[in-house]
């Protein structure tokens, strides 16, 4: 696939880049392994500083950031600026707290003393997608960073031009330039950087072909890896929950980035006696959503980000339709090859149905009826996927009962599934392993290293 920035918006290249050469990429890699050696002994108040100057960046550039990402992946400018500052919270979110992340663990032994030391690894490949082309590497970077590690990017090769500006980013904040690098390469590079030893971790934020690919090249090559994949999230609807409250979150979990997210809602699991005042209400807050140029602050979703998608998921619906769903809600393509896709919702999901059990990413919401909460957990566990998870109740201890029963990395109970600094993010089964943000996410990429001190000998009494 071509590096270039292309439009969505208006069908038209905007720039193209030269694939690095696996020479200049080996000669990158070797700068980095290098600086990883000086980078691990600088102290944490010095990397915080660095840290904090690239989130004060973040929040200046943010107009000039969200304009790249409206034209190069179809993000709404709005959407862009939103995905900046949260970018320089997870800055700061470290800065502040990297250090008491990372202390020494005493943990009570027959030793006179023992600890879990946790130390930098060296550099890390992170290997990421365009749906969120600045927070996807920030939440990787930031940890990694004030971890003592230091950063390789393999960007989406449709957002080359963010790619380079978050690296003038970290380097414009003080970050020594070997320490975070853009690769400007295409995948077949990527076996290559896996297999030196110089690279002594990876992270993948992507689809499940993706994943299952890269994570079999890092077993080949033993190397520690975070997968973070596509998830088809259940959005469960009980019977006494709000459905109001439930189908305007909805409807906004079901647009987050033009329906482009792996947390976003996808399949909405609703009680029976609730479900046809959900549909119409979800109907309604969908067809209140305005499409438009990502430029313009009012547009609320753009296009797809690239044509073939919205082609792909036309074809899904297709599909889907064929083998027995219904369509409620008519939207979709004007017409192959464009990649404006207007929200559509399919009911009478069953299983043997694409719909059923594949992720639709983009602005489709797939409804299920369900006979009570227990049935709810069963269609919501029914999936190879679990990222993210929604219930929707009145009753807080049933909901957080349901919670504790749903295969999924994170359930929110009457809220909109995200993702922050403060909470590990990841998924289980096809979604991946591994956990990005909080302390579990920093300690991801280091050396958790035990260490044990023997008891020093008991002083021999003094003889005359």
């Amino acid at each position: 696939m071509p590096i270039e920035s292309f439009n969505p918006h208006t069908g038209r290249v905007l720039r193209r880049f030269k694939a690095f050469s696996w020479v200049k990429t080996e000669r990158i890699l070797a700068q980095a392994h290098r600086a990883a050696a000086e980078w691990r002994t600088i102290t944490f108040a010095h990397r915080a500083g660095i840290l904090r100057r690239a989130a004060a960046l973040l929040r200046a550039r943010q107009d000039e950031l969200a304009r790249l990402m409206a034209l190069e992946m179809g993000k709404p400018v709005t959407d862009g600026r939103a995905e900046a500052l949260k970018c320089a919270t997870c800055c700061d979110f470290y800065a502040e707290r990297a250090e008491g992340f990372l202390a020494d663990e005493l943990i009570e032994t027959d030793a006179g003393r023992s600890f879990i030391s946790y130390q930098p690894l060296g550099v890390v490949l992170a290997i990421m997608p365009w749906n969120f082309p600045l927070w996807q590497v920030v939440r990787f970077a930031a940890p990694a960073l004030m971890a003592g590690n230091v950063g390789l990017l393999k960007h989406a090769s449709n957002v080359p031009q963010c790619a380079l500006a978050l690296e003038k980013i970290f380097h414009d904040a003080g970050l020594p330039p070997a320490c975070f690098r853009t690769l400007l390469i295409g995948t077949d590079q990527v076996e290559k950087l896996l297999a030196d030893d110089r690279v002594r971790a990876a992270t993948l934020t992507g689809s499940e072909g993706a994943g299952a690919s890269v994570g079999a090249l890092a077993g080949q090559h033993i190397k520690k890896m975070v997968l973070e994949l596509g998830g088809s999230d259940p959005f469960i609807v009980l019977a006494d929950a709000d459905v109001a409250l439930a189908a305007k979150t909805a409807a906004q979990s079901r647009m987050i980035n033009s329906g482009q997210s792996c947390i976003a809602a996808k399949r909405f699991i609703v009680e029976k006696p609730v479900l046809k005042d959900f549909l119409n209400q979800l109907k309604t807050h969908l067809l209140a959503f305005r499409p438009g140029d990502p430029l313009d602050p009012a547009t609320q979703y753009g296009p797809l980000a690239r044509p073939d998608l919205a082609d792909e998921l036309t074809q899904q619906v297709e599909d889907s339709v064929a083998q027995g769903a219904k369509v409620e809600l008519h939207g979709g393509q004007a017409k192959p090859g464009t990649a404006l896709f207007r929200p559509m919702i399919l009911s009478n999901v069953k299983p043997g149905q694409r719909a059923y059990s594949e992720e639709f990413f983009g602005p489709v919401a797939l409804v299920l009826e369900a006979k009570n909460a227990d049935d709810a957990v069963r269609l919501a566990n029914d999936s190879r996927f679990g990222l993210g998870a929604a219930v929707w109740t009145q009753n807080a201890k049933k909901g957080e009962a349901m919670a504790r029963q749903i295969e999924s990395g994170a359930v929110f109970v009457n809220g909109l599934v995200k993702s922050m600094p403060e909470l590990p993010f990841g998924g289980v089964k096809k979604s991946g392993y591994g956990r990005e943000l909080s302390y579990l996410g920093i300690r991801e990429f280091v050396n958790q290293k035990s260490v044990w001190i023997g008891k020093e000998a008991v002083p021999t009494a003094k003889t005359e």
